[in-house]
């Protein structure tokens, strides 16, 4: 199905690539090949989706600087304005700023600025597919209409004019891509407000900056090659859909339950809590969304919906040693296995301080402290400054 889906798509952004014929008559006009420019608007809708505020402040900056006229700068779409990419383009320093000079900061200080990127991310994402990809997808205006016009009379009475069949398949079909491509890279943001690591941060946004120029530099060497491989990163990232959803639904509840301090006003529930699968079980693909049940007999059953809009589905959770894992920032159920200790579902930030109320809800061994919180405890035991430690020396 999916290899299927990925030529169609394929196939329909080359169809929109295909330019109509010219003739004399239709030379005449200054602007480049409707063709051409197609395939620049493939590449600049793929380098858009990767980094979304980038992307439509550096394109709004460029046609300013392009305009010459007064005339032509008033024409300009409103992502073309000083007072949209000036702004915009001061966030993305800032940005840039804290994940270069911020690498050597404490995560916990760091991390609320992580979420504060994340959220601007989506919101710049969603600006840019309602009223960015639909201006900059329907390339063909008054003066291509006046172009089409020529090419009709020197073709005879017979020739039709569809450049607005073009503007109705390339402005859906954008979008679509656009989405898909952005869901990708969305991916980047979530694994940063995850990481407790600043430097893996920096590495994460040096290779999203890395595919970005890619797309920049093959467009800027032949709109061809360009349009070509900003079609492959879009057949990629829709073969890589379903993970990216995924991460993306996690990202929305880990920045959700963040900004709002969920965690101090909620309270688990008895019979089904909301979590996250921490790793492929049964052929149910981690970060799966789904809730944790505990049935009347005592079993421990995961259910959720596929893509969350599909029929339930149910596993069993199988038989063995469960631990609730204290996390800095968010927590985790374990399974332990001796030595061994595996993340079997990952809870939103809105499960930290109710790690003992799951714990006996469901009737698992304990609670530990995991992650950065189990190194601070060890350092605390090992320096005397724990709590067991103290008992003992009075």
């Amino acid at each position: 199905m999916k290899p299927t889906l990925s030529l169609a798509l394929a196939l329909g952004l080359c169809i929109c690539s295909v330019r109509p014929g010219q003739c004399a008559e239709a030379a005449q006009y200054p602007k480049s090949l409707p063709g051409a420019e197609i395939a620049q608007t493939i590449s600049m809708i793929t380098g858009v989706a990767i980094s979304p505020l980038l992307g439509v402040s550096a394109v709004g900056a460029w046609q300013y600087f392009k305009a010459k006229t007064p005339e032509q700068k008033a024409a300009l779409p409103w992502f073309a304005r000083p007072s949209f990419w000036v702004p915009a383009l001061l966030i993305v320093l800032a940005c840039f700023l804290k994940d270069t000079l911020g690498a050597a900061t404490p995560a916990v200080l760091k991390k609320p600025l992580d979420v504060a990127e994340a959220i601007e991310n989506k919101l710049s994402g969603m600006l840019a597919t309602c009223a960015f990809v639909p201006v900059v997808a329907a390339i063909f205006g008054p003066a291509h209409a006046q172009a089409g016009s020529a090419e009709s009379a020197c073709l005879g009475s017979g020739a039709i004019n569809l450049s607005w069949l073009y503007n109705a398949l390339m402005v859906p079909i954008s979008m679509a891509a656009f989405l898909v491509v952005f869901i990708a890279s969305n991916v980047i943001n979530v694994l940063i407000l995850l990481s407790p690591f600043p430097p893996l941060d920096a590495a994460l946004k040096a290779f999203r900056l890395f595919l970005l120029s890619t797309v920049t530099v093959t467009a800027l060497a032949n709109p061809w090659i360009g349009a070509a491989w900003a079609i492959a990163l879009i057949i990629l990232a829709y073969l890589i859909a379903g993970w990216s959803f995924r991460f993306t639904v996690l990202g929305a509840v880990f920045v959700w339950d963040f900004i709002t301090r969920r965690h101090k006003r909620f309270r688990p529930d008895p019979v089904a809590n909301w979590m996250f699968l921490g790793r492929r079980t049964s052929k149910v693909p981690v970060r799966t969304y789904g809730k944790l049940i505990r049935t009347e007999d005592g079993r421990v059953c995961f259910r959720y919906r596929p893509w969350l809009v599909l029929p339930p589905h149910e596993i069993r959770l199988p038989e063995a040693r469960y631990e609730v894992g204290r996390g800095m920032f968010y927590s985790e159920i374990i399974r332990v296995e001796e030595a061994d200790v595996k993340t079997v579902f990952i809870l939103p930030p809105r499960y930290r301080t109710h790690e003992h109320e799951l714990a006996e809800m469901y009737g698992f061994a304990g609670v530990r402290p995991i992650g950065l919180r189990a190194v601070l405890s060890w350092l605390k035991s090992a320096m005397g400054l724990g709590r067991r430690a103290k008992e003992a020396a009075a």
